[in-house]
């Protein structure tokens, strides 16, 4: 990597490994807009999420993909986020801890009930099984086709358990 921090960041995961905290933190420090792909899927609207076409959804990324900075985070690896993982200075895979991730579901599921955090969606009880679902998914056939697919980007690639080791592998890559 550059003495620089990247200006393009991809960051990729499973549900609960963390990537929207550290998309934000990300945000904030080196002052870099971020975006979820999972609104990049569905169109948020009062009255229920509309989800957006094939077209829809590679335009809207593209538009992302062409500003001179960016942060895009989310557990997508399929063929219409192919640009952006190309365009990326720099891919970070949160490989969190399989355990971990489902107890920050079961947390996260839990706050958002009490009203104590956001969420772009309406937590219910199908939302929260399909995150276990989507966990264990991700874990057999996400990560092994991001790095069948992704992993011809191995000079730009940082696989952390999370967030604290980035900088310390950032630093002994240079």
């Amino acid at each position: 990597m550059n003495k620089k921090f990247p200006r393009k960041i991809h960051i990729i995961g499973s549900v609960g490994s963390g990537k929207t905290t550290l998309a934000k933190e990300l945000s904030t420090t080196l002052n870099i807009p971020y975006y979820e792909l999972d609104n990049v899927v569905w169109k948020r609207q009062n009255s229920g999420d509309i989800r957006r076409t094939e077209q829809q959804k590679v335009d809207y990324l593209n538009n992302i993909i062409l500003t001179e900075a960016w942060i895009i985070e989310g557990v997508h690896n399929e063929d219409w986020v192919a640009q952006s993982f190309s365009n990326a200075d720099l891919i970070i895979f949160l490989d969190t801890n399989y355990l971990i991730r489902i107890h920050r579901i079961i947390k996260r599921f839990t706050l958002q009930k009490l009203g104590l955090e956001k969420s772009n969606y309406k937590p219910t009880l199908s939302i929260f099984i399909k995150m276990f679902k989507w966990n264990r998914h991700f874990e057999e056939i996400g990560k092994p086709n991001f790095y069948h697919i992704y992993g011809m980007y191995c000079d730009k690639l940082l696989v952390v358990t999370n967030k604290s080791e980035i900088l310390k592998k950032s630093i002994s890559k240079k």
